[in-house]
């Protein structure tokens, strides 16, 4: 295919010709292993990018992520191996198979309905209809969203909570265990509490449809933000701030930063 030809398929084309005969010398020296970190650099980039709110840049930022499969499954193909097309038909069978309400004559009218079928439906594909429901949740996840699938896939099994206050409670339990760890001492006690307390957290903000990854990453912006705003307004080092002179910076700083936010 021609590389003048437009959209997804010119794409496919350039990648072909960097990886071929008489291409680009550092696209053909990837691997898979290579551009592990490439991927999870640009799916931050897209979030990054929806986050800041300009069009424009996400546009851009899907394109950088679309290039990584592509060039994956070209990689591929160059060796003899499957190519995008393949990976396109793969992930179009599996939709039609585990949307059968859409596709086929299943019925489901929420998406609890939807996503039980869903469960259950990958699980058969396996052939392991008993096998944990939390088998293949990569280990290798961001911890706070690993957490977050996980207790989404319990729930939908029916390990839940009668209501959010319920998590509270338990919120307020692991937080006097946490204190009687720190008050022991015992190291490993109070790495287990601090991580049942985030976990708490975590099925929380699950609760009230917050993705806790998203919250954090936004909080941690707005964090840096702030502690960037004070880093200028100081008239002394950093270090030789008092207490109080660190909560008016810190003021200062978020109603600035509210202000400019204000509609």
């Amino acid at each position: 295919m021609e590389p003048s030809s437009r959209g997804f398929y010119r794409l496919v084309a350039i990648v072909d010709r960097l990886l071929g005969p008489g291409g680009c010398p550092w696209d053909q020296a990837q691997t898979h292993e290579s551009l592990k970190q490439t991927l999870v650099e640009e799916s931050y980039e897209v979030l990054a990018a929806i986050d800041h709110g300009s069009q424009e840049t996400l546009r851009e930022e899907l394109g950088d992520l679309l290039l990584q499969p592509v060039m994956h499954a070209q990689m591929e193909k160059r060796d003899g191996g499957w190519d995008i097309d393949d990976v396109a038909d793969a992930i179009s069978d599996k939709l039609v198979r585990r949307h059968p309400h859409v596709f086929g004559d299943t019925e489901a009218h929420t998406a609890d309905e939807v996503l039980k079928n869903w469960d259950r439906i990958k699980m058969e594909e396996k052939g392991v209809i008993d096998s944990s429901i939390l088998g293949d949740v990569p280990i290798g996840m961001a911890s706070l969203l690993r957490a977050h699938v996980v207790s989404r896939r319990a729930a939908r099994a029916g390990f839940e909570w009668p209501g959010v206050e319920a998590v509270f409670e338990k919120l307020r339990e692991e937080e006097r265990e946490l204190k009687e760890a720190i008050a022991s001492g015992d190291t490993a006690a109070i790495e287990s509490e601090i991580g049942d307390l985030l976990f708490t957290v975590v099925n929380i903000a699950r609760w009230v449809d917050v993705e806790p990854e998203d919250a954090l990453r936004k909080m941690v912006n707005r964090f840096v933000a702030r502690f960037r705003a004070m880093e200028a307004r100081a008239a002394k080092p950093l270090d030789a701030l008092s207490p109080e002179e660190w909560d008016v910076l810190w003021n200062a700083s978020k109603a600035e930063e509210q202000g400019s936010t204000a509609p």
